[in-house]
């Protein structure tokens, strides 16, 4: 069910992206700002919502709880009841290229926290035909007090895969610590290619699979996170073994 959910979301969006120009229709777009935040132990915030259209549209505000699977896919569920969120509103009418502010309060009975808020824009006025919602999402994260440490992270071997033209390496966090890993890169000589950041849950794995398309075989991967960085010898050879979801 939880799939599903997710799945839909994506397909809400990328629908959306597709209407306007199947219809011949101009551009619109609504977004939200910022995408991530951390605070650490507690925060307060603010969202910022835009609507670029020349029509007025509902925001509806929804947080929910989620995971993350090791190949980075987020899983949604219901709010974690251990999670507060304070919302000054939890629905928004903006008008044509109208930008308004939801100011919100967070706190969680334990630590480290995080959930996401997500903004459904709809059309205020629903006319004939399909009604198409867009999902937004703001991601809190509520970070410990002690950062996350070098020696609670341990990377596998990390491989080249020449067929596929990849670089697997699987990386797990085995500490009760958040921590997100900032930027990283393949290197091979003066060639690099760069890695988006991501962030590295309590206890859990995560499986890279790196693009490369060098001239020459990569040698080695670069981590960076808050406080130290990790350094990965990549070898020619079999991919090493999908984590398992714990």
């Amino acid at each position: 069910m939880r799939v599903r959910q997710t799945v839909k979301r994506f397909s809400l969006i990328s629908l959306s992206l597709l209407l306007p120009v199947l219809a011949g229709m101009h551009a619109h777009a609504q977004t939200i700002s910022p995408i991530i935040v951390e605070y650490h132990e507690k925060g307060a915030g603010r969202i910022l919502l835009t609507n670029d259209t020349l029509t007025p549209l509902v925001v509806i505000l929804q947080p929910e709880s989620f995971s993350i699977a090791p190949d980075g896919r987020a899983i949604y569920r219901p709010l974690d009841p251990g999670i507060h969120v304070e919302l000054s509103t939890t629905s928004v009418r903006l008008m044509p290229r109208q930008q308004y502010y939801v100011f919100y309060k967070t706190s969680a009975d334990s630590l480290p926290a995080w959930y996401t808020i997500y903004a459904t824009f709809s059309p205020a006025h629903r006319g004939p035909g399909l009604t198409v919602r867009i999902m937004l999402p703001h991601t809190v994260y509520l970070l410990q007090k002690e950062p996350l440490r070098k020696d609670d992270v341990h990377a596998g071997p990390a491989t080249w895969d020449a067929r596929k033209k990849l670089v697997i390496c699987d990386v797990e966090n085995i500490s009760k610590a958040y921590g997100r890993m900032r930027e990283g890169s393949v290197q091979a000589g003066r060639e690099s290619t760069s890695i988006d950041g991501f962030p590295l849950l309590p206890g859990e794995p995560r499986h890279l699979e790196i693009p490369w398309s060098g001239k020459n075989p990569p040698e080695l991967l670069t981590l960076h996170f808050d406080h130290f960085e990790l350094r990965v010898p990549i070898t020619a050879g079999a991919p090493a073994a999908v984590a398992s979801t714990k």
